[in-house]
């Protein structure tokens, strides 16, 4: 999916986890929020190196790319540890902060098995249309990496596990349960 209809405006682009993804420590997350050559439901696809650019200047102003649940910039839910691109695709990794609200509902969904995507929100900066109509991106500023509901890229899937022994990030999940059924009741 992308959103947005200048060149100027933020576009978001979806991607399901991969086998790479993994949910360690019950809040440690990893894996491809974009994959170099794959054409995504848009006919976009991403070329590589086309974070190379932004993701050395987020480095240079001491800047992180942010991690949102859903796009949603007043829903902060972890910090990406690492950024990076590989010649895979664009590699991240980093923690779910289960003491936020929203970080504590993506855990329980992760492991619920719910919720399965990455999303990238992003300006494109330089981009041409290909003889087949696929749209090639070949420098993006990236601005986010949103765990999503319905990802773009339909080939990744997730494969995670919230471990038992994560007792902070059951108790969270435990209480606002809780929580959510006495406003119901």
């Amino acid at each position: 999916m992308v959103n947005g209809n200048s060149e100027l405006s933020l576009e978001t682009k979806f991607c399901r986890f991969e086998d790479e993804v993994d949910l360690k420590n019950g809040t440690e997350i990893s894996g491809y929020a974009s994959i170099f050559g794959a054409s995504d439901q848009s006919k976009d696809v991403v070329q590589k190196g086309g974070y190379s650019v932004s993701l050395k200047a987020i480095e240079t102003a001491g800047r992180r790319v942010k991690m949102l649940w859903q796009h949603d910039p007043s829903k902060p839910i972890g910090v990406w540890d690492v950024v990076r691109e590989d010649d895979k695709g664009l590699f991240v990794k980093g923690r779910i902060l289960a003491e936020v609200q929203a970080g504590a509902e993506a855990l329980a969904l992760i492991k619920a098995g719910a919720i399965e995507g990455l999303s990238i929100g992003y300006r494109t900066i330089r981009a041409e249309k290909s003889k087949n109509g696929t749209r090639l991106l070949h420098e993006l500023d990236l601005w986010e990496v949103s765990l999503v509901t319905f990802p773009m890229l339909t080939e990744a899937r997730v494969e995670a596990e919230v471990k038992a022994d994560d007792h902070l990030a059951n108790e969270l999940v435990a209480m606002l349960d809780a929580a959510r059924r006495e406003m119901l009741a």
